[in-house]
């Protein structure tokens, strides 16, 4: 028995709808709508545009009905951002993480709950994004008065499509109001920062049916965090890997079988997030190609388009330790702005040399990159006492030859490149083992990726020197 799923699956930067045909031995992909996404300035913050999503999103599931007639739709997207609700209806558009709305209400949490008591319950790393801190900006402005429920921006679409208000667990993990022991909303968190509880939605995990379309089509939850979907997609064969899902965001971690809620683990800023089957997704977050995509943006700003394939080669030829580093896991780096000018910034006060071109920036940013996950994958071996034998990188990161061999040089360790679609592979698995078309766990659904993906590995010395 084989079938077709979509998959709905929203970046940072733009979205996609897939469809998805599964079945024993057989798993393959086609691309039906893409479409631009990104964040909307109104008065100085940072928006969301949801009901332009919402819109694509439809016209999209529409061309594959008539397409393919899928058996079941399912959605991902980043994480933290969400919509508050009353009587059903948005108050207001979503904030967009990088909005700088949080700094004064960091501390308003921090005030009743202290970081290590947080990291106790929730497992997080502190990110000053995190919902728990951005319902406490809402509690400020007075919006949050007025909300009755709070619905993370995946679940927001599928309440539109379906009419169902739920929180899928991968995602409601990186709230910082889920207990990670437990899986369910920590009740004594949300009544001490004074939320009320109907504030938080019920909890459905991946597989489990949402609701339906108009058409009666299922929506099925999958890992709605997009980083959950992807490591369902990690082609390894034992649990001996690490894993980069880099895309805007680089997240370097591990998969373990339960939270690792260590004192050290805190101090490294390393994170627990639930996983698909119950797994947990420990990890730490690096800026990721963000500091690349930003820079090209900013020099687009000042001058004619950017050829993103010609840079890199040129950067590939950037000998060999010639450019400074920095430290890519700075604050400063957040928000959206100029940056180059922070990248020259950070250098000059590092007393280190600032690159000269667009070509030594460009192998600047990588270098910095590789460091930080190295400097990551050696932490997971201590934190976890897991020895490490491979490092897989999936997402768009995959695609960058340069990068991958330096991840590959920095850390040690052969790394294994794909799939670069892994975020909407890994929703098409969960969604199409929902509807009968695969069977077996997250070991069986990896053995159909690597019998069907073709996976590139990069091995160390294999950087030449120049």
């Amino acid at each position: 028995m084989s079938g077709t799923v979509a998959a709905v699956d929203l970046g940072a930067t733009s979205g996609r709808v897939v469809l998805g045909h599964a079945g024993p031995g057989e798993l393959r992909m086609r691309e039906l709508a893409r479409f631009p996404n990104g964040p909307v300035r109104v008065r100085g913050s940072l928006h969301w545009n949801v009901l332009e999503l919402h819109r694509q999103v439809c016209a999209a599931l529409e061309l594959a009905a008539r397409e393919a007639d899928p058996v079941s739709v399912g959605i991902d997207s980043w994480a933290v951002d969400y919509a508050l609700l009353r009587g059903g209806r948005m108050l207001g558009t979503p904030h967009h993480y990088r909005d700088e709305r949080t700094k004064a209400a960091v501390a308003d949490v921090h005030s009743v709950i202290g970081p290590a008591e947080l990291y106790e319950v929730n497992g997080l790393q502190h990110l000053p994004f995190n919902t728990i801190f951005q319902l406490a900006a809402d509690r400020r402005s007075g919006l949050l008065a007025a909300a009755e429920r709070m619905l993370l921006l995946p679940d927001l679409l599928a309440y539109w499509l379906t009419g169902e208000q739920v929180a899928e667990r991968t995602n409601a993990s990186t709230t910082g109001l889920l207990d990670v022991r437990t899986a369910e909303w920590s009740e004594s968190l949300a009544a001490r920062l004074g939320h009320d509880r109907g504030l938080l939605p019920p909890l459905v995990s991946p597989g489990e049916r949402i609701g339906a379309l108009d058409t009666g089509v299922p929506v099925t939850a999958v890992g709605s965090h997009d980083t959950a979907s992807a490591v369902v997609a990690v082609p390894a064969r034992d649990e001996s890997f690490a894993y980069i899902s880099c895309g805007t965001w680089s997240l370097v971690g591990v998969e373990l079988e339960r939270p690792l809620l260590s004192e050290a683990g805190r101090a490294a800023n390393f994170t627990n997030e639930l996983g698909v089957d119950g797994r947990i997704r420990y990890l730490h977050n690096v800026m990721g190609l963000w500091l690349l995509t930003e820079c090209v943006a900013e020099w687009e700003r000042t001058g004619p388009p950017v050829d993103l394939p010609a840079l890199l080669a040129a950067a590939a030829e950037v000998p060999a330790g010639s450019v400074a580093e920095f430290d890519a896991d700075d604050p400063r780096f957040l928000a959206p702005g100029d940056m180059p000018a922070r990248i020259t910034a950070w250098l000059t006060e590092h007393d280190r040399p600032v690159p000269r071109d667009r070509a030594e920036f460009t192998r600047c940013i990588l270098e910095s990159l590789a460091s930080a996950y190295a400097e990551s994958v050696a932490r997971l071996e201590i934190l976890t006492g897991r020895a490490l034998s491979a490092v897989h990188v999936v997402g768009g990161g995959a695609r960058n030859e340069l990068l991958c061999r330096l991840t590959a040089e920095r850390t040690g360790r052969p790394v294994v490149a794909g799939p670069v679609e892994a975020t909407a592979l890994g929703n098409v698995l969960v969604q199409a083992r929902a509807a009968g078309l695969l069977t077996g766990g997250l070991e069986s659904l990896r053995a159909l990726v690597r019998s069907t993906a073709e996976p590139r590995t990069y091995r160390p010395g294999e950087v030449r020197a120049r």
